[in-house]
């Protein structure tokens, strides 16, 4: 079960502006991950379950979360389908990211009132994903689109709430153009959680590099 309500990740991906990203079917890496971005200050976690078993794994990440780390909410990303969802919701995801716009995946979440937040690339999309419920609608792939693309969707609709994922960089000119434009947060993956980090376990660089992204989000932020 949940630990948090929709409500409640909704709020902390305003407050913290920031969802990193990462899949490994190594356990012991994924802890030291999950802990090097808690000590960084990053409150969420998208485990993108794209590997065999990434169920196993991510329900005994979450019981290490909930025991371990207060206050980190684990959610999921990469998922396909309302069975998926509904088994890693019974896993404790505290809510569920999608490729794509799925409706079936929308009724089981909303039912346990979960945050879910579907991949969309065009304003109906997103018109739909809000009339079924969506808090925050996740841009993908982001570097298609881009930040023009949210400014342009924000002037009809200021109350869309959106997180680009893919081509969000932990720099200060492009988290700048990203917030500029009206981003409510930022999903990144292997810019952040690099496949140099992961290989070299080198999880202070990446405790300090999560540090330094949240900085940069309040600084473009004021």
């Amino acid at each position: 079960m949940a630990q948090f309500s929709r409500i409640e990740v909704a709020q902390v991906m305003k407050e913290t502006g920031m969802v990193p990203l990462f899949f490994s079917n190594d356990l012991e890496v994924s802890k030291q991950v999950l802990k090097a971005c808690y000590d960084g200050g990053a409150r969420l976690m998208e485990f993108t379950a794209r590997g065999d078993f990434a169920h196993e794994v991510f329900g005994e990440l979450t019981k290490y979360a909930i025991k371990e780390l207060p206050g980190m909410i684990m959610g999921v990303g990469s998922v396909t389908d309302a069975a998926a969802a509904s088994l890693y919701m019974a896993l404790g995801a505290n809510f569920i990211v999608t490729p794509v716009l799925r409706e079936d995946i929308a009724v089981v979440c909303n039912r346990r009132k979960v945050l879910w937040s579907p991949g969309c690339g065009t304003l109906t999309e997103i018109t739909r994903a809000e009339e079924l419920g969506c808090e925050i609608v996740k841009l993908f792939p982001g570097d298609i689109y881009g930040p023009q693309f949210v400014k342009g969707i924000k002037g009809p609709q200021p109350w869309t709430s959106v997180m680009p994922t893919g081509g969000v960089a932990p720099n200060k000119e492009n988290l700048s153009a990203w917030f500029s434009a009206g981003v409510t947060c930022v999903g990144m993956g292997s810019q952040l959680i690099s496949k140099e980090i992961l290989a070299t376990k080198n999880y202070a660089k990446l405790e300090q590099d999560v540090k330094n992204a949240m900085a940069l989000i309040k600084e473009v932020r004021k």
